[in-house]
């Protein structure tokens, strides 16, 4: 009798494995179709990955949906600390460790205006215009909290379809505007929608207002420093242990290791890891990446690429299947009508809230580039693609959504399963449409034939001799004196561009030779 009972509770336990390997089995079989499949569609005018996976997962979905009988459209249950914990870090260190650092810094104040300022008036935007219109469209139940998560979910871009039609060569001004911006908004949204957790929203002030600022400089600094220190302890480490004598993978692996456990004290530190691993990645191909073996440098590129990659894959997959939740669409009590309203509603807010910063910051940056360097500024055509680039919304909003929303994947109340299917539905239609969009728009406003002109200026910004002193003891006060001066005076016309001169006549002196590099005279980096 003994014997029958574990021979069924070995049955039990086989059955029970099986049950969850079946499903990650398929998902990966679904994922290496949607790599196939954007291979053979690389060339297509209108398609890019993302859409790709999406439709590969609408698919998959109903095919699931068919075969369970209406019970289920996906195989694995979406779970925002999965999302969070796992596929978030890759993608977001890849962004860093990949980024062309001289545009990036060239151009960062304008970057962070975007990407900060801009997700401050665009999630007031939302909120406010979701606050007015939604009680009027029949969707009531949201609290003050909510409206203001709702204004962040919202604000997250996915500049992704962008980026894959933009040539980072013709445009590098323009291309690194739209990929700064992208992460740094992604950083930014997160950053903001874990300090609205913290508003007591019984009482709110304009000292709450103050208080979410506050919170949110603290975790913007924060978490930038202690990715820097991570950058900075890998790089030393790869430096001064010399890995690469004796094996290239031990290298390798520190430095993942290193980056993802940035991420990960970041976080239980009640910190931002996306800004935490974003500029742990940036060290790292500063200084780190020098200090490995030339195979290394080459396997280290590509597997943070290929990890970002699948990671985006599984994501826009998971997407495209759980759209066709039918649970969270039965729970939900709104009419056909008013569920469009709510869409079209979040759409419009969405793209008055893009409008709204968008145009009236490139102004100023187009006119703090022409007092500072005389050089060309962004025509409008090009400020219409940095618009069209931040309207579509990606995995950042979806994982928000899912934890504002919902506890595991899962919410049995009508209000909240009505905002997860807002928010797939938006993700949805923007991914689609304004993807499908995207190649045919930049091709008209941006044909390849003289787009680089916009930057040839943009290079020639300060030409000084790197190896002056700032001040030298060897020459007289007077000199000195003058120097100086001249020094203030070209920081106050020009900020940006005289911090990067002397950042990069300090990082030669000092940082290079004790964390590694090339001296910049000797690399374009």
């Amino acid at each position: 009798m003994a014997g029958n009972e574990g021979v069924y509770e070995f049955a039990k336990n086989l059955a029970h494995e099986h049950a969850q390997v079946i499903p990650v089995s398929v998902f990966v079989a679904v994922l290496c179709l949607c790599l196939v499949a954007g291979h053979l569609l690389e060339e297509n005018r209108w398609v890019n990955e993302s859409i790709t996976a999406i439709c590969i997962g609408c698919i998959a979905g109903t095919i699931i949906l068919l075969v369970s009988k209406g019970k289920s459209s996906h195989i694995l249950r979406f779970n925002e600390e999965l999302f969070f914990i796992y596929l978030l870090p890759p993608i977001i260190f890849n962004a860093g460790f990949q980024v062309k650092k001289k545009q990036f810094f060239r151009n960062f104040l304008t970057i962070l205006m975007f990407g900060v300022i801009g997700v401050f008036i665009s999630t007031s935007i939302i909120a406010v215009g979701s606050w007015l219109l939604f009680p009027k469209l029949g969707f009531v139940g949201l609290n003050a909290r909510d409206y203001l998560a709702v204004g962040t979910i919202f604000s997250s871009t996915d500049t992704v379809c962008t980026l894959q039609v933009l040539h980072q060569d013709e445009t590098p001004l323009l291309y690194s505007l739209v990929f700064g911006e992208g992460v740094v908004n992604d950083a930014t949204s997160v950053v903001l929608f874990n300090a609205i957790q913290k508003i007591d929203v019984t009482r709110l002030s304009g000292a709450s207002g103050l208080r979410v600022v506050g919170d949110f400089l603290y975790l913007f600094f924060t978490s930038t420093a202690l990715g820097i220190a991570f950058g900075l302890l890998a790089a030393y480490a790869l430096k001064t242990l010399c890995f690469g004598r004796h094996s290239s993978i031990r290298e390798i692996s520190l430095m993942v290791l290193l980056a993802y456990l940035s991420y990960m004290v970041a976080e239980l530190s009640d910190l931002s890891g996306i800004l935490t691993i974003f500029f742990c990645g940036i060290l790292m191909s500063h200084y780190a990446w020098h200090n490995v073996t030339e195979s290394s440098r080459i396997t280290t590129r590509n597997v943070f690429a290929m990890m970002s990659f699948i990671a985006e894959t599984f994501i826009f997959l998971y997407v495209g299947m759980d759209a066709l939740d039918i649970e969270k669409w039965k729970i939900t009590t709104l009419s056909v009508g008013d569920s469009l309203g709510i869409y079209s509603t979040i759409l419009v807010l969405i793209l008055l809230g893009r409008a709204a910063f968008v145009f009236p910051l490139l102004a100023i940056s187009n006119y703090m580039n022409r007092r500072a360097t005389g050089s060309s500024s962004l025509s409008f055509k090009h400020q219409v693609i940095i618009w069209w680039a931040g309207l579509i919304r990606g995995a950042v909003s979806i994982a928000l959504a899912f934890k504002q929303f919902t506890h595991s994947g899962v919410t049995w109340d009508p209000v909240n399963a009505t905002m997860i299917t807002n928010t797939i539905i938006v993700v949805l239609f923007s991914t689609l449409v304004f993807g499908f969009l995207t190649k045919p728009l930049i091709n008209y406003l941006l044909p390849h034939a003289g787009t680089s002109a916009l930057n040839h200026k943009e290079s020639k910004d300060i030409s000084e001799d790197m190896n002056l002193p700032l001040l030298s003891f060897d020459e007289s006060a007077e000199t000195n004196i003058s120097r100086a001066k001249d020094n203030l005076s070209m920081l106050m016309e020009r900020p940006v561009h005289t911090i990067h001169f002397y950042w990069r006549r300090f990082d030669d002196a000092y940082m290079r030779p004790i964390f590694g590099g090339p001296l910049a005279n000797q690399s374009a980096a």
